[in-house]
């Protein structure tokens, strides 16, 4: 598997203040990658050295397996890390342009790229009448103009309505089926659990983990009980070796899982014990509940 980027122990401090602390993980072709964490975690600061405009104190990165120096790499990267700046005055199709003679390339595929994001029927209109979600489009359709290998996003749905937000995701999960790598830096559990493949989670610089969205933690699931005798219930949950925890909610219990099993061998043994169940619900543990687990735990 082609290496897109490779971080190794990366540091950068602010004076006191450590943005970064020794953060290393690897984005490997094909995937979407997120990079998760609160206002303050080191996203867009791990964003800005890795495309050159932010100078790391310590640690490494390299493009494409280091087959390139960044300057040459970058040619094949897409990345928007601020609020979209065009003029407003000129169209969708000028503007594009205009960035096609910054970057070097053709302006054939201008049209392309407008209809990529859903904007090509806008071409023509001015940069200043589109709203916040169609001008987050059009820098998408920028980023996308020298058809890069990885696109970057950081906080690609920050401050649009729920249309706009559900708009930009699509767009993302579109251009990553046509095969683009993408990493993208959001505060939001939401966003990552619904677009992305793998998660880097950062608290204060550092990782907390680094893997795929399903892999976050050994987690099995749990299962949702009530039974008319909840205390033989709870005291014969708690004898089987599959169990790790027991919780108590409202009138039911839940009980976590340290290896597979599934409702219907829970109900048979629950059965063969004598307990018969009124209520028996599996659920896997949703991105955020994960999440909490893995901060909670590191704290």
């Amino acid at each position: 598997m082609e290496h897109i980027l490779t971080i190794n122990n990366l540091t950068k401090r602010f004076g006191p203040i450590t943005a970064v602390d020794n953060l290393s993980f690897t984005i490997e072709k094909g995937n979407v990658y997120g990079i998760l964490g609160p206002n303050g975690s080191g996203k867009s600061t791990t964003l800005g050295i890795v495309l050159n405009v932010v100078n790391r104190t310590a640690g490494e990165f390299s493009w494409f397996d280091g087959a390139m120096d960044t300057h040459e790499a970058l040619k094949r990267v897409g990345a928007i890390i601020e609020r979209p700046n065009f003029y407003p005055y000129m169209t969708a199709v000028q503007n594009l342009e205009l960035v096609c003679k910054i970057k070097g390339v053709d302006t054939d595929k201008v049209d392309e790229k407008l209809e990529a994001v859903g904007l090509l029927d806008r071409k023509d209109s001015k940069f200043r009448t589109f709203s916040l979600g169609m001008k987050q489009r059009l820098a998408i359709a920028s980023a996308l103009l020298n058809d890069p290998e990885i696109l970057i996003l950081d906080e690609p749905t920050n401050g649009l309505d729920p249309q706009g937000i559900h708009q930009i995701r699509q767009i993302i999960k579109e251009i990553a089926a046509q095969g683009t790598t993408i990493l993208l830096a959001s505060h939001l559990l939401d966003e990552v659990e619904k677009v992305c493949t793998h998660v880097v989670i950062l608290r204060k610089g550092a990782s907390l983990y680094s893997g795929r969205v399903d892999g976050m933690n050994a987690s099995h699931g749990f299962f949702i009980l009530e039974s008319n005798d909840m205390e033989q219930l709870k005291a014969t949950l708690e004898s089987l070796p599959s169990i790790d925890k027991i919780k108590s909610e409202g009138e039911q219990l839940v009980a976590y899982l340290n290896q597979p099993m599934d409702a219907t061998e829970l109900n048979q043994l629950m059965h063969q014990k004598g307990i018969v169940l009124s209520h028996l619900v599996k659920r896997k543990e949703s991105l955020e509940e994960q999440f909490l687990e893995i901060t909670n735990n590191l704290n």
